[in-house]
């Protein structure tokens, strides 16, 4: 009898192993949000693999995480550098936010080393 159920069962899997995935099928979503970031200039993909570059982000990453004044919003936006330059995306709480975020960047990276690409949300 288990002989039977598992010939079934791999039967079962060869079919749809086998069977194409159909037009709008789960299997063929984009998760990812490429659409989003088309037509800007970086991503959290173009990180800059050289020593100095990840020390940088992290460097900046951990002062931004250990600011209290910072919303969570805030903390979670993306940093990175790229031939030791810095830039910072995402969406923050406040003007305040984006002007402290920029001010730990430069403080660590050097003002004229940070691109400050950060949008404050339209509705609180």
């Amino acid at each position: 009898m288990k002989r039977i159920v598992i010939a079934g069962l791999l039967a079962a899997s060869t079919v749809f192993a086998a069977e194409p995935a159909q037009p709008g099928n789960a299997a063929d979503q984009n998760a990812d949000n490429t659409g989003k970031n088309a037509g800007q200039q970086l991503t959290a993909e173009d990180q800059g693999e050289a020593p100095q570059d990840r020390d940088l982000t992290q460097r900046i990453r951990s002062a931004i995480v250990k600011d209290d004044s910072l919303s969570a919003t805030a903390k979670n936006v993306k940093v990175i550098t790229r031939n030791g330059k810095v830039t910072l995306r995402g969406p923050v709480n406040s003007d305040q936010e984006k002007q402290t975020l920029n001010s730990v960047a430069s403080g660590i990276a050097g003002k004229e080393n940070v691109s400050n690409e950060l949008d404050v949300k339209a509705n609180q």
